[in-house]
């Protein structure tokens, strides 16, 4: 009896090993030169394969930039679009870098506008935009039509982005909750696909988007019961001019944030983490500024040299983690995790996706360890395999 007992207690003791190596055995089979970390929620290593190689994590960099995010600007920041009426009721319209000033919000923002300054028409229409430097540039953004390819401006609507359909030259908005406009039309005539399609804006000319911006905004006072009858120009708010309005975006940081991580919106992306550096060092925005601010962040938690950004949303191939600094930043936005997709399993993730790069990183619920946190990094183009890794993390854990 007691020798059974005994039998017992040992296969007990060994059993987690058993299992642990059972899980290393199948993630090493179907990806032996992939990085995987898991921790449990105690910071203990129940599986760690090349873990040590430093990564490029694409899209999963929005992850430390939603944490900072939280961590500096707070969840209840909200966005600012400022207008200002002079006498002869030209319009000015100065930018706050809303990265959610999208149809909706015009239609939302315009019957407010429209009570606070009247209906009679406005004379002209400013758009101030120098809350942004012009000659701003993120690493890894490129002058392409694709959407994720957007330029970050202080005032761009619809995530500085035209979706459209043209049939010939025939050109009609994508979307019921956008009208179209004469830029939008010539702009997808000279540049957009047959059929519908989503293109970027103002990657020649940043002056394109603002003009857009205001195109679109003169739409919604219109239906709002204004108008403009002036000119539509870029320019800057008349010293000692104060504003007659202001709009606060209706959606305050968490809601941007899940947003984020669920379209994995580049441009939401970089919006929000050039605001964290203007937040602390003050406008305008620049990106050496967030990146000071970034860089204190992650010293102040010993991940100075874990986490390498070069901007906020993994477009560039000059990010550079480490599985465990990753793996800390988890733990550290551990209570905002649901923001991130989840699975039937209860489990939560961040997929990064560029040429070459597959990576996934999150929470994953597994049997016996409940919550543990993972880091997936995968050579090649094929992204099913992060998640076989998962499901294995997840049943055999």
């Amino acid at each position: 009896m007691w020798s059974r007992l005994l039998a017992l207690a040992f296969a007990l003791i060994l059993l987690p090993a058993t299992a642990h190596a059972g899980v290393r055995e199948k993630i090493a089979a179907l990806a032996p030169s992939g990085l995987v970390l898991v921790l449990d929620e105690k910071g203990n290593e129940l599986i760690a394969q090349n873990a040590d190689q430093p990564f490029v994590p694409a899209s999963v960099a929005k992850v430390v930039t939603a944490w900072l995010a939280m961590e500096v600007l707070g969840s209840g920041h909200r966005f600012e679009t400022r207008f200002y009426c002079d006498e002869q009721r030209v319009l000015y319209v100065r930018g706050g870098g809303d990265p959610f000033l999208i149809s909706e919000e015009l239609a939302l923002l315009a019957p407010k506008l429209v009570a606070a300054t009247g209906t009679e028409p406005f004379t002209g229409l400013v758009l101030d935009a120098s809350y942004y430097p012009a000659d701003l540039r993120i690493p890894g953004i490129e002058a392409t039509d694709e959407a994720y390819d957007a330029l970050n401006s202080a005032l761009a609507v619809n995530f500085n982005t035209i979706h459209a359909v043209r049939r010939g030259k025939k050109v009609r908005s994508a979307e019921k909750q956008t009208p179209i406009t004469p830029l939008a039309i010539s702009q997808f005539r000279a540049r957009g696909p047959n059929g519908r399609g989503r293109i970027s804006l103002a990657q020649q000319d940043p002056a394109v988007s603002v003009h857009y911006a205001g195109e679109l905004l003169s739409a919604f006072i219109k239906r709002a019961g204004g108008s403009v009858k002036g000119k539509i120009e870029a320019g800057s708010v008349p010293k000692g001019l104060e504003p007659v309005y202001v709009h606060r975006q209706s959606r305050a940081l968490p809601q941007i944030l899940k947003q984020l991580l669920l379209g994995s919106n580049n441009y939401i992306a970089n919006q929000v983490f050039l605001e964290i550096g203007a937040h602390r060092l003050g406008g305008p925005v620049g990106l050496d500024k967030s990146l000071k601010v970034a860089r204190e962040m992650l010293a102040k938690h010993g991940l100075a040299e874990a986490i390498d950004l070069k901007e906020g949303s993994g477009i560039s191939r000059d990010n550079r983690f480490t599985a465990r600094g990753l793996a800390k930043v988890l733990d550290l936005f551990a209570g905002h995790a649901k923001l991130l997709r989840g699975r039937r399993s209860g489990s939560r993730f961040k997929t990064g996706t560029i040429s070459g790069v597959r990576t996934l990183a999150g929470y994953a619920n597994t049997s016996r360890h409940g919550r543990v946190r993972f880091v997936i990094s995968l050579a090649g183009n094929t992204g099913r395999l992060r998640f076989r890794l998962l499901r294995a993390i997840e049943r055999g854990l």
